[in-house]
């Protein structure tokens, strides 16, 4: 069964030698040019999706509008995206050893924020890549001072691949 990668974990493209993407910094956050009216009283958020080249070719990257959709609370309600304040990689060629960031704002009910699901599909040299999922949450994914590192991105992977199985079960039943 397919598993969610968490908040914070690269994912590597079997298609395209040395490529791979992550979706991490998921954090509240004013945007940078002031709030959508559209966005009144929800909260705000950002997160980063990087993508590096640690293979031995150039590609070239589109991760723009639409590519990415994020999801919020148990019951998986779309987002607000805030397109003007964010920023997107829009036909960049990424070289070998380097990356290319998109930063993304978005907003929702306060009480949804502690689910978040990304899911990402990036177009590589006019190709589509397969779509991949990141879960995490407002605070969920760092660990208390007390816990040991990394305790708190094993717990939530964990919750996930549980509950998935979960869903998996019902849906054969």
């Amino acid at each position: 069964m397919y598993e969610p990668n968490v908040v914070g974990d690269w994912q590597e493209y079997d298609e395209h030698a040395g490529l791979r993407v992550r979706v991490h910094r998921l954090e509240a956050a004013e945007p940078p040019r002031g709030r959508d009216d559209a966005a009144e009283g929800l909260t705000y958020f950002s997160v980063r999706v990087t993508v590096e080249n640690r293979g031995g070719r150039r590609y070239g990257i589109h991760l723009e509008d639409g590519q990415i959709d994020v999801r919020l609370g148990p019951d998986g309600e779309s987002a607000f995206i805030d397109w003007r304040n964010s920023q997107f990689i829009e036909g960049f060629d990424v070289y070998p050893l380097r990356r290319a960031t998109a930063v993304l704002y978005a907003a929702g009910p306060e009480a949804s924020l502690s689910q978040v699901d990304i899911q990402v599909q990036l177009r590589v040299d006019e190709e589509w890549a397969d779509r991949r999922l990141w879960v995490g949450g407002i605070g969920v994914h760092e660990p208390a001072a007390e816990t040991q590192p990394g305790a708190g991105r094993e717990s939530l992977a964990h919750q996930v691949s549980v509950f998935l199985r979960g869903q998996a079960e019902e849906g054969t039943a």
